[in-house]
């Protein structure tokens, strides 16, 4: 008998002709621009094809004009061209130009360039030297030319490799002009949106008032900045003129509306900052203790806040966000100059112009006489409340939140859904650690038309704001991305219609600050008949996920695959790839989606519209309209709209 060896296994080698050994020739070293075409998402986010505003395209635009407007800033340049010819655009500033001798490393080198000196560049966002070579990395083709005193210099790459080089003498003024078109190979489909890039110019002009951006020959100007901006957001349903101050470091703007939620554009060095801040937080507590200063009263601060319309902008140098994504800005520092800067400026402003202070303080005042009515109302809420403390049977809580310091509060999000049958599906299906689900009980109350009251009267409509942690501001709300899920059809339209009249009735700035999305569902499966679904696997982090996926996707044939389609003509199309033998299937609600398939359309390939508003003005004229009481304009326009 043979005595077996005390081997332990995790000691034994690995064969190094094995597929993964792990050896000196698997170790590679990639250039910063092969990094950034390897991993894009790190440095511009998600690629999309150009239906989002936020789709890497326009995050590459938004990196090259960025660094015209620091010319700008520094009192180089007072106009900006920009042309788009189908997915080529170029963008021509006339500032000082990159430096004849460090063009070629300013465009294609990481870590380069004269924003790391403040004589140069005193107020910036992009510090990391990233941006321009984040865009030549993922272009197709990218040009670089610079004019300085009569001579200039031009680079052209292709897919981010230095291919051409020329110098000369010109008569051509000073500046720089980058013009690049996205790899086909990273952007197959790629569909840009004029739309998106008009609404960054005009917020590009609002912030640097003075300067002349041309799009295709189009200015976009504004002569007194953030009056502009807060003037085009309220479109004259102001109840006094717009209070407005600006200085080297600082401008704000504000104004009352007779409405009683609170919206604010905040900006750091030209970036918008849509979740807020430091520099947000100290504007709203200046403003409240200006308006104390001066009528001499203690006033609440939601009594102050109900209607406000305002903005804020800073210069600052080296800003702290909380995220990459600097949507919040973290400088704790900020407060102590704005706080008393913003003060006085007001102070001043109202003795100056009493009659408009007269009228502030009459709005304050109405706000007041309502959050006192609401507080008799609010022990209806009580009880409600009560139900919500003891259990929350609609709620399929996730472990993280928006605002915690766990760091996947970006992640996180909530599924406001029809139903126990497709809550059931997308509970067995979603990540238990960032995504929440909230099962509605039928059709919500169309709540237009009536007062804040009805929030705390109507049970659904108190269990969402609660579940949602809205009802004393917008920045404890607990998940980043609000998602309204539901059917494709009619009724889950008209859901859909009255959630989105729910939050912009009552909760306006959850909506402006871009934190509510429309889930996108497909409406067809297309398959090899006898396939079954997919198999349920466990979950693995992202980019183990999107590897694996595709991975196992070129394993199989096109024509053996299993579509999920969006719309008849992509039915149509993936049913001509698999031939005779496929499969169709209409999805008539999401409680028909099994949680195995589920799992696809609310993890890594997830398609989410974003309800996005532009002004003021005009919200509850269209909410009248769709949500109101019948009209004989509603039922023309029913009649011309059937299908």
């Amino acid at each position: 008998m043979t005595e077996k060896a005390n081997v332990n296994e995790n000691e034994l080698p690995l064969e190094n002709s094995s597929p993964g050994a792990y050896t000196d020739d698997k170790i590679k070293t990639l250039s910063s621009l092969e990094h950034i075409r390897q991993r894009p998402g790190m440095y511009v986010g998600r690629m999309g094809d150009g239906n989002h505003q936020d789709d890497a395209f326009y995050v590459m635009l938004k990196e090259v004009i960025d660094n015209s407007i620091d010319e700008y800033i520094m009192g180089y340049g007072r106009r900006i061209d920009i042309t788009l010819q189908d997915t080529t655009i170029s963008v021509r500033d006339y500032g000082r130009g990159i430096p004849l001798g460090k063009l070629v490393d300013c465009v294609s080198q990481i870590n380069t360039g004269a924003k790391y000196n403040s004589d140069v560049f005193q107020f910036s966002v992009g510090l990391n030297g990233v941006g321009t070579k984040a865009v030549n990395a993922l272009s197709g083709t990218f040009v670089a030319r610079s004019v300085r005193d009569g001579k200039y210099k031009e680079a052209e790459f292709a897919s981010g490799k230095l291919i051409r080089e020329k110098d000369g003498k010109t008569d051509e003024r000073n500046g720089t002009m980058i013009k690049f078109s996205p790899d086909p190979k990273l952007f197959p489909k790629i569909a840009i949106k004029q739309e998106f890039i008009e609404h960054r110019l005009w917020m590009y002009a609002y912030l640097n008032s003075g300067l002349s951006l041309y799009f295709n020959n189009q200015r976009y100007y504004s002569k007194n900045g953030l009056q502009d901006l807060i003037e085009n957001r309220v479109q004259g349903e102001n109840l006094y003129d717009i209070v407005h101050y600006k200085d080297k470091t600082l401008e704000f703007a504000f104004t009352h509306i007779a409405d009683f939620g609170e919206t604010y554009f905040s900006f750091v060095n030209g970036q918008y900052t849509n979740d807020g801040g430091t520099h947000e937080s100290a504007f709203k507590e200046a403003l409240l203790r200006a308006i104390n200063e001066y009528s001499g009263k203690d006033y609440d601060a939601k009594d102050f806040r109900g209607g406000i319309v305002g903005s804020i902008a800073i210069k600052l140098q080296d800003p702290v966000f909380e995220s990459q994504t600097k949507n919040k800005l973290g400088s704790t520092d900020v407060k102590s100059w704005i706080v008393p800067a913003v003060k006085k400026a007001v102070v001043d402003y109202l003795y100056r112009h009493t009659e408009e202070a007269e009228l502030l303080i009459e709005k304050i005042k109405k706000n007041e006489d309502v959050r006192k009515e609401i507080q008799a109302v609010k022990k209806k809420g009580k009880e409600f409340e009560k139900k919500l403390s003891v259990r929350n049977s609609k709620l399929r809580d996730c472990k993280y939140h928006f605002g915690d310091r766990s760091g996947h509060g970006e992640e996180t999000m909530i599924f406001l859904t029809e139903g126990d049958s497709a809550g059931g599906s997308m509970v067995q299906s979603r990540d238990p650690n960032t995504q929440a689900v909230f099962a509605l009980r039928g059709k919500p109350f169309n709540c237009f038309g009536k007062k804040i009251e009805t929030v705390y009267t109507v049970e659904e409509l108190f269990c969402i704001m609660r579940t949602l942690d809205i009802e004393e501001d917008i920045e404890n709300l607990r998940y980043n991305k609000v998602v309204i899920a539901t059917d494709a059809d009619v009724d889950g339209l008209h859901i859909r219609n009255l959630l989105i009249t729910f939050f912009l009735s009552y909760f306006e700035r959850l909506v402006q600050t871009g934190h509510l999305y429309i889930l996108e569902t497909p409406l067809f499966r297309v398959r090899p008949k006898g396939k079954k679904d997919t198999p349920k696997t466990t979950r693995k982090p992202a980019s183990k996920k999107k590897k694996d996926a595709k991975d196992e996707e070129s394993e199989i044939k096109p024509n053996e695959r299993t579509y999920y389609c969006y719309s008849e003509d992509e039915r149509d199309e993936k049913a001509a790839v698999i031939g005779k033998n496929a499969e169709i299937t209409r999805f008539k609600g999401l409680g028909e989606i099994s949680p195995k398939e589920f799992r696809q359309f609310i993890d890594e390939n997830i398609r989410l519209e974003q309800v996005m508003i532009d002004q003021t003005k005009g919200i509850q004229d269209m909410l009248r309209f769709y949500m109101g009481d019948n009209t004989p304009e509603r039922w023309e326009f029913i009649q011309n709209n059937l299908v």
